[in-house]
Formats: C-alpha cells, sequence, structure tokens
C-alpha cells in the first residue's frame, strides 16, 4: 500500500511529520485537552515531542495538518492498521488537532481527503474509526464524515492507564 507523500485541501497540506515539528508538537499536544481525550498523555517537552514525531508519527499512512502560509503542523491525520479484533485486517482513521484550530472545520477537511485517498487511490473496502465515550468532539467529527456506528468496547487506554468506553464506527466508500 503506497500512501501519496502529501495531500492539499481547500485550506491545509497533509504531510510527512519532520523532527523539525517538535517545537509545534510540543505546543499542541501540551495542552491537557487535547491528548487524554485521544488516549495520551500531554506532552513534557520538545525532546519528547521530537521522540513522538520519530517512533509514532513517521509512521507511513500518518500525516501532519498544516496551514499551507506557515507550514506548522497544527495537528494529525493517520490511517494505520486497526488493533481490536472485530476490526482486524483493516484500517483506522486516527486523528488529533491542536485546541487553538478547534471549530474551524479542518479536522473534518484533513479526514475526508485522506478517506477518499483511502477509498479511491488505496483501493480500501472499508474504513473504521472509534472515540473515547466522552470525546464529544471527536463524535461530531465522525458523524459529519458519516461513519455508521458498529460497537461499544470496554478497552484498556494503555498511555492513560484507565479502562474507557471506546464506541467504534466503519465507513464504506
Amino acid at each position: 500500500m503506497k500512501f501519496p507523500e502529501s495531500i492539499q485541501t481547500e485550506r491545509l497540506i497533509l504531510r510527512p511529520w519532520r523532527e523539525s515539528d517538535a517545537a509545534a508538537l510540543f505546543r499542541c499536544a501540551a495542552d491537557p485537552r487535547v491528548g487524554p481525550a485521544c488516549g495520551w498523555l500531554p506532552h513534557t517537552g520538545e525532546d519528547y515531542s521530537r521522540e513522538v514525531i520519530r517512533t509514532i508519527l513517521s509512521a507511513d499512512g500518518t500525516y501532519a495538518l498544516t496551514l499551507p502560509e506557515t507550514d506548522e503542523a497544527i495537528g494529525s491525520v493517520s490511517l494505520q492498521p486497526t488493533t481490536h479484533p472485530d476490526c482486524i485486517g483493516h484500517l483506522m482513521l486516527g486523528y488529533w488537532l491542536g485546541a487553538d484550530w478547534w471549530g474551524n472545520g479542518y479536522m473534518p477537511e484533513a479526514a475526508e481527503a485522506l478517506l477518499r485517498c483511502g477509498f479511491e487511490e488505496l483501493g480500501l473496502t472499508e474504513i473504521w474509526c472509534s472515540h473515547f465515550e466522552e470525546n464529544h468532539n471527536s463524535r461530531r467529527v465522525i458523524r459529519k464524515l458519516g461513519f455508521e456506528y458498529r460497537f461499544l468496547s470496554r478497552e484498556l487506554a494503555p498511555f492513560l492507564g484507565q479502562m474507557k468506553d471506546v464506541w467504534y464506527y466503519v465507513k464504506t466508500p
């Protein structure tokens, strides 16, 4: 499966993460409103953010959301293999956005572009997505994108060390 190097939308450029994005990532990911809603702890410094870029965000199919006028990373969107046993063999849409950019429609715009790539260019037949029970912002994005609810699962959020109710959705072309 070959993901495109970058994807352009009306207002964003989705491109690979770079180690030079560590400061921008830290500014977004240090905010306690962002990470815990997605299953990870707030970042504690630029060095930690740089390591996250190296070990997690550098995966094929993971993109930094950037504003064309500044090239600053303001969030992330990805298609990665699912880990839930009921979805194995498919890709999962994942995303987060820095709180300063919430409410501008950036995430649905970016996710829709990546979904279109998944279905039209990669030939996927279904894409999954999930959110924690309390993550109402993600639920709104998922509904805007046209995903259909499939099931609820009680799972350990390993980075948070807590059990969480996770809602799962699927989208087909």
